[in-house]
Order: C-alpha cells, then structure tokens, then sequence
C-alpha cells in the first residue's frame, strides 16, 4: 500500500493541460494564428499531419471537463491562456471574447473548489509576433508582459496562482535550436537570444502581475529538469554530462536564482545573451514558488560532431520505457527535486507536470485499464514522497494530463491523459489510473486529518 502520509497537510493535488492541446476553436471569438497553428498546419512538421484545430474541444466542453475534474477530486487545475485568444494581434486591441472564455472558466473552477494555477505562456506565441521578430526579438519579452497586465488585471481578483512560463528549454532549444517544435528554426544565436528574452519575460511578468493583479500573488517559472549521467566514466563522456546539465537545467535555474548565466555554457555556445543592465536582476526578481517538469533522466556521451551541447542521449538497455518512447526512472524525480533544493534553496517547490503516454487500450466494456500509467504514477508519487522526507520543499503535483490531448509535434498518437477522449466523438472516459489517482488524493487528505 502506497503511504503518502509524509507528504504536508496542505499538499496541492492537481492535473494540468495546456490551452493548444485541448481547446480548439482556433479561429472562432475572434482569436487569430498562433506559431503552434502554423507550425502544425507545416507538411511534415507533425506526425500523421495532425493539428490543434479541434483537439479535445475544451473551448466548448469546459463544464463537462471541471465536472470531471471533481470527480478525480482535485484540489486544483493548472492551465494556459492562449495569447492569442486574447491579444489576437500579439499587442494592442483586447480581445474581450477571449478573456470572458477564461473568466467563465476560473469563476466555474471556483465554485466547484478547484484553484486555478493560470500559466501565461506555453508555447503558443501569436503569429503577428513571430512575423515581427518573435522571441530573439527583445520587443516580445516586453509585449509578453503587456499581455500578462491583461489578464492578470481581468482574473487576479480571484486568480492567485501564476506560471510565467512553462518550459524556457522547449521554446528555445527545441523551437529555435533543433526545430523540432514551433516556430521550427535551428539557428544557434537566434535561440540563445531567445532564451534570454524568455527568461526576460519572465521577470517582466512577475513584476507585471504583481502591479495588476488585485490579489497577492503566488508566483513561479516552470522549468523542465532532467538528472544527468554520464554514458561512461571516460573523461569526454564525462564532461558531456557537464555540458549537458548545463544545457538542460542550470542554464534556466542559475539566472533565475540570481547567479547569472554559467559561464561554461556561454563558451560551449559561443554566443552572448544579449544581456542588457538590469536584466539580470529582472530575471531573478523573487518569486514564490519553482515549478518542475519532470520526464526522464539523460545518459549522455560526448557527441563531438553534434550541435551544442556537444552531447548525446543514449538508450539504457534494458529499461523500461513509455510510448515516447522515454525511460521510466522515478528515482529522477527524487534526484532533481533535492539537488535542486540542495543547490539553490527555494522557498517552494511544485510539480508542475509529471506523467506518461502509452498506448491504451479501450475494452469492449469500454473501461480503460492503463496499468503502466497507475504505476508510473505510484512510483513518481512516491518519489516525491522520499524527496520529502529528505527536506525538499514539495507542495504539489499536478499531473499531466488530465485529458488526452495534442501532444505537440506527436500529434493525437501519444496519450498521456488520466480521463480517455475518443477524438472523433469527444467522449470522455475517466481511466483505471484517474480514479487510481482520485483514491490517492482522498487517502492522504485522511492521513492528514
């Protein structure tokens, strides 16, 4: 039996989506392109030529969702606001039809005893801003905060929980360095630049929400971490892993917790962030919370022929692994959450994603009896657990997903949901691991009272 007692009293339990993966409705209240509609609609970008046109549909079908969410017993939901549903143009005129969609959405969380975690950005930059330099460009930082008053201004009197942004690494690294996610480019400057006005913006918006929203704010940056091991003990093997923790996690951590950027990375890369005076303490403004995206482990080897840095990804025989296919190690996320809380001290930490996609099967009874998920989840919760015991500051998981949904350049294939949706009906059924997790979060809150 999984004992989760040693986790705090008030422990957040939650799940989370993000607004491209689930909405839909991509051209309908006046919302325009954002680069994830382009990307998608790109020939080849995304498997099997899927797109976010519909996906689950949520824009339509939010009630049914919360009232799902009630029955998985959440005390909270993290979602995102689509940018350009309420900044169709990136700046400038507001989009009211937009903000009333979230508003409807944050007041029904509300009254059924959900918080609502708002990330501000995951991924879905407006088009019109791409068009006019995207985030190499240092003016997208500053719109980004512009946008951030707006909502923080319509949704902070009953929002208090904020994520600037979800995952700098993914939007810099893999959409401007590999391309193998919007806006699809692989050009080294550009995305070093980009990952310094992410990490701009970043500041920006905490300090933007601070000055607009009427509640006092719980903010935090969502960070996707990875523990790093050499593929050998040889010396070049060794320092890859350097580069690539360097590459993967304090590249992000450092800056935002006041060390700047790591030295090493910089002439790994061969590039400056276009740092200008006071950036850096923008960036490390205080914030409440870190929150952690937690996947896998890298093994690593000295890939002297690659593309910063340097460094490549090796299989670990004999493991096993999810649909992604990536390696199932829960002891990661125990490695990560008291590294981090050994090398740079939060005050709080949050799980701000955590989960696993395999290929389910839908019975004849049309139950949906996802093992492997219900025990990667059990493994991972416990490894917060442990991570606990040890003096790591959880607070929270959130995990990913609450609805199969669209999972980026994957498209409709890989599931992660804890509820099934059948794309062609929309039919939602809640798996063997939703209700797996519902029972977990009802046993620790009677742990606890």
């Amino acid at each position: 039996m999984l004992d989760l007692s040693a986790l705090p009293p008030g422990f957040i339990w939650g799940a989370a989506t993000a607004a491209y993966q689930i909405e839909g409705a991509a051209a309908e209240d006046g919302r325009k392109p954002s680069i994830w509609d382009t990307f998608s609609h790109t020939p080849g970008a995304v498997d099997n030529g899927d797109t976010g046109d519909v996906a689950c549909d949520h824009y339509h079908r939010w009630p049914e969702d919360v009232a799902l969410m009630r029955r998985l017993n959440l005390d909270a939901y993290r979602f995102s606001i689509a940018w350009p549903r309420v900044l169709p143009d990136g700046v400038g005129t507001v989009n009211q039809a937009g903000l009333d969609f979230y508003d409807r959405l944050v007041d029904a969380l509300l009254a059924a005893g959900i918080r609502p975690f708002v990330t501000l950005y995951h991924w879905d930059l407006p088009q019109a801003l791409q068009d006019a330099g995207g985030w190499p460009n240092r003016a997208t930082a500053e719109a980004f905060a512009d946008y951030a008053a707006v909502v923080a201004g319509r949704l902070g009197d009953r929002v208090a929980d904020w994520n600037t942004v979800n995952e700098p690494l993914c939007v810099s690294w893999i959409g401007h360095l590999d391309g193998r996610m919007a806006p699809g480019e692989r050009d080294l400057t550009r995305a070093v630049h980009t990952s310094h006005h992410v990490l701009l913006g970043h500041g920006l918006v905490n300090q933007a929400i601070r000055a607009s929203a009427p509640l006092a704010p719980n903010v935090g940056i969502v960070c996707n971490l990875s523990p790093i091991e050499p593929g050998s003990d040889r010396p070049e093997d060794v320092a890859a892993a350097v580069r690539a923790d360097g590459h993967t996690n304090r590249w992000w951590l450092d800056p935002v917790f006041g060390r700047g950027y790591p030295a090493d990375m910089i002439e790994c890369y061969g590039v400056e962030p276009p740092v200008r005076a006071g950036d850096l303490d923008v960036i490390a403004s205080a914030t409440e919370f870190l929150g952690i995206n937690y996947y896998f482990r890298q093994i690593v080897v000295d890939d002297p022929a690659g593309t910063a840095p340097f460094a490549r990804q090796i299989p670990v025989p004999g493991s096993v692994e999810t649909a992604m296919p990536w390696e199932v190690y829960a002891r990661g996320l125990q490695d990560i959450l008291v590294g981090v809380t050994e090398t740079y001290n939060p005050a709080s930490i949050l799980v701000t994603e955590n989960g696993s996609a395999w290929y389910d099967t839908v019975e004849s009874s049309g139950e949906i009896q996802d093992k492997e998920r219900t025990d990667y989840l059990e493994q991972h919760l416990e490894a917060v657990r442990d991570a606990v015991l040890r003096g790591a500051p959880v607070d929270g998981y959130f995990a990913w997903s609450l609805l199969d949904n669209f999972e980026w350049a994957y498209g409709y294939d890989k599931r992660f949901g804890l509820i099934h949706v059948d794309y062609d009906t929309q039919v939602r059924t809640i798996k063997a691991s939703g209700y797996r997790y519902a029972d977990l979060i009802t046993a620790h809150k009677r742990s606890r009272d």
